[in-house]
C-alpha cells in the first residue's frame, strides 16, 4: 500500500474498512506529519492530540460494530483525518479566528459542518491557520506563522482558508474544512496545487447555529482530486431545520455525477480581469485557462469568448457588505486596537454604512446576480484562470501602512473570485497547470476556475472530472513533500 499521507480520502477510508490500517495508526501519523511537515508550512494554529485520538478510538469501535453486522451502512469517511478551520467551532477547543482580539474563547458548540463531518466518520486533528476574521486573501496572522504553499515556503498559501491548504498540499491529511466568502476556498486551492469548490448559495447549510446573512459566504473543503470534494459536498450539503434557503438534491449523489456525461456544453472563456480591469495577468495563469479551454474543445464542448459580466465600478457594492461584516465580528471595544490595520480599516468604513447603504447594496447584489445571468444565459459554463499571479510571495500583499492599497492587491491578485460568491453560483479550481513563474524558479501551480449556473454542481463536477481524467495532477506533488 502506499504512505497513508499520499492516499486521498476515499481510498484512505477504503483501506481502513478492508483492515489495510486502523484509524489509531493513520492519526498517529497524521499527528506526527502535524508537527514536523505542518509546522514547516505554518498549517495549524492548535493541535488536538487528545480529542483526536478519543474520536480514533470511537472509529475503531464503530468499525467492530459495523463487522459484527454484515451489511450496516458504514460512515463514508470512517476514520479519515479532517482538520477545521479556526473559524469554526468546534466544542471545547478555542476559536481565535487569527485575531490577538478574539484570544481566550472557546466554542461551546459544534457548527452544522462539524457535526456532519462527524457523522461522516472524519477524525479532527486540529484547527488550520486562518487570517484576522479569514478577511484577506492571504494566511499572515499576527497569532500564528504564517501558512506557506509548499512549492515554494517563501511563497502564501492563500487566504483565508491557508492554513487548510497547506496541511493538504504538504500531506498531511487528504481533506480539510474551509470556507469561502470571496474566493477563501479557491485562492489557497490555486496557490497550492488543489481542488476547491465554492457551492451554490444555500447548497450547504450554515445551521443549525448560523444563518445566511447576506449570503456570500458558504462553507467547503480542500482536496486533492475532484472525486474527494465531490464525496464532501454529499457529506456537507444536509439540509438542518429553518433554513432560509431549499435547493433540489443530486439526482444520485455528487460523487456518482462524477462519471456521468453532460453531453455538449458552451463553454465561455474569461481571462479579462473583471473586478480590477487593470490587473496584469501572468502569463502562465492565461496559458492554464487556455491549456483547459483546448481540453474542453477536445471532449467535444463548444468553447468561445465569455464577455466580462458587469463594469469594474459595480463591483464596489460588494464593499459595504464586505465592510459591514468586518465590523459584524464580536470584537470586545477595549481589543479593537489589537486587530490588524486591515481590519481596523475595513471596520471603520463598516461604521460609515447608513442601514438604508446597506440595504441598497443587498438589492444591488441581488439585482447583480440577475444581470450576470442574463449576460451569461447563453453559456453552461465560465472557464477563468483562477488567480491572476502565481502565489504571492510572504509578505508582498499585506500592507499595514496603507489597508486601502493592500485591499487593492488583493483584487489584483484574485480579480475573478469574487464575482461568484456575489452571484451565489457554484466555481471549482483545479490544479491543472504547473509552470516556473520566472526562469530559474521553481515549478508552481496555476490553477483554473471553472463555474456554472446556480444548482448545477452535477455538471461542474462531472466536466471537472473529465479534465482531471484527461490531465491528471495525482503525481504532481510538491517536491520533498
Amino acid at each position: 500500500m502506499a504512505e497513508l499521507h499520499d492516499l486521498n480520502a476515499r481510498d484512505l477510508a477504503a483501506a481502513i474498512r478492508a483492515g489495510d490500517t486502523s484509524p489509531t495508526e493513520v492519526i498517529e501519523h497524521t499527528l506526527d506529519r502535524a508537527h514536523e511537515v505542518g509546522a514547516r508550512v505554518g498549517a495549524f494554529v492548535t493541535l488536538t492530540e487528545e480529542l483526536a485520538r478519543d474520536q480514533a478510538r470511537v472509529a475503531e469501535e464503530k468499525l467492530q460494530d459495523l463487522r459484527r453486522q454484515p451489511g450496516s451502512p458504514v460512515p463514508p469517511l470512517l476514520g479519515v483525518p479532517c482538520p477545521i478551520k479556526d473559524l469554526t467551532m468546534v466544542a471545547g477547543v478555542p476559536l481565535g479566528a487569527g485575531s490577538a482580539a478574539l484570544g481566550g474563547y472557546v466554542a461551546p458548540v459544534d457548527d452544522g459542518v462539524v457535526t456532519l463531518l462527524r457523522r461522516a466518520g472524519t477524525v479532527m486533528p486540529g484547527k488550520t491557520t486562518t487570517p484576522e476574521l479569514g478577511l484577506p486573501a492571504y494566511t499572515e496572522p499576527d497569532v500564528a506563522p504564517p501558512a506557506r504553499t509548499p512549492w515554494d515556503l517563501s511563497r502564501s498559501a492563500g487566504g483565508s482558508s491557508g492554513g487548510a491548504a497547506a496541511a493538504v498540499a504538504a500531506g498531511v491529511t487528504p481533506v480539510a474544512q474551509g470556507n469561502d466568502g470571496g474566493g477563501s476556498l479557491r485562492i489557497p486551492a490555486a496557490a497550492c496545487g488543489l481542488v476547491a469548490l465554492k457551492a451554490t448559495r444555500g447548497r450547504i447549510s450554515p445551521g443549525p447555529h448560523r444563518v445566511d446573512g447576506i449570503g456570500l459566504a458558504t462553507e467547503g473543503a480542500l482536496t486533492r482530486d475532484v472525486r474527494d470534494t465531490a464525496a464532501v459536498l454529499d457529506v456537507l450539503a444536509q439540509p438542518w431545520p429553518g433554513d432560509h434557503y431549499h435547493l433540489p438534491g443530486p439526482a444520485t449523489t455528487f460523487l456518482a455525477a462524477c462519471d456521468r456525461p453532460t453531453g455538449r456544453l458552451r463553454v465561455g472563456l474569461l481571462t479579462d480581469p473583471v473586478v480590477s480591469p487593470d490587473a496584469p495577468v501572468h502569463p502562465e495563469a492565461l496559458r492554464a485557462a487556455q491549456r483547459a479551454a483546448g481540453l474542453l474543445a477536445e471532449m467535444g464542448h463548444e468553447v468561445v469568448p465569455a464577455p466580462v459580466p458587469f463594469p469594474a465600478e459595480r463591483w464596489e457594492l460588494f464593499m459595504p457588505l464586505w465592510s459591514v461584516l468586518a465590523l459584524s465580528a464580536p470584537v470586545p471595544p477595549e481589543a479593537e486596537s489589537a486587530l490588524v490595520p486591515l481590519t481596523r480599516w475595513l471596520r471603520d468604513l463598516g461604521r460609515q454604512v447608513t442601514g438604508v447603504q446597506l440595504a441598497e447594496a443587498i438589492s444591488g447584489m441581488q439585482l447583480l446576480a440577475r444581470e450576470v445571468a442574463t449576460t451569461w444565459a447563453d453559456l453552461d459554463l465560465v472557464l477563468s484562470p483562477t488567480l491572476a499571479q502565481p502565489p504571492a510571495p510572504i509578505g508582498s500583499l499585506r500592507d499595514d501602512a496603507d489597508p486601502a492599497a493592500d485591499f487593492e492587491a488583493q483584487k489584483a491578485y484574485t480579480p475573478w473570485g469574487s464575482v461568484w460568491n456575489i452571484i451565489g453560483a457554484p466555481a471549482l479550481s483545479l490544479p491543472l497547470h504547473r509552470a516556473r513563474a520566472e526562469a530559474g524558479g521553481p515549478v508552481l501551480p496555476f490553477g483554473v476556475m471553472l463555474g456554472g449556473r446556480s444548482g448545477t454542481e452535477e455538471t461542474l463536477l462531472s466536466v471537472a472530472a473529465a479534465l482531471e481524467d484527461a490531465a491528471p495532477w495525482h503525481d504532481a506533488r510538491p517536491p520533498e513533500w
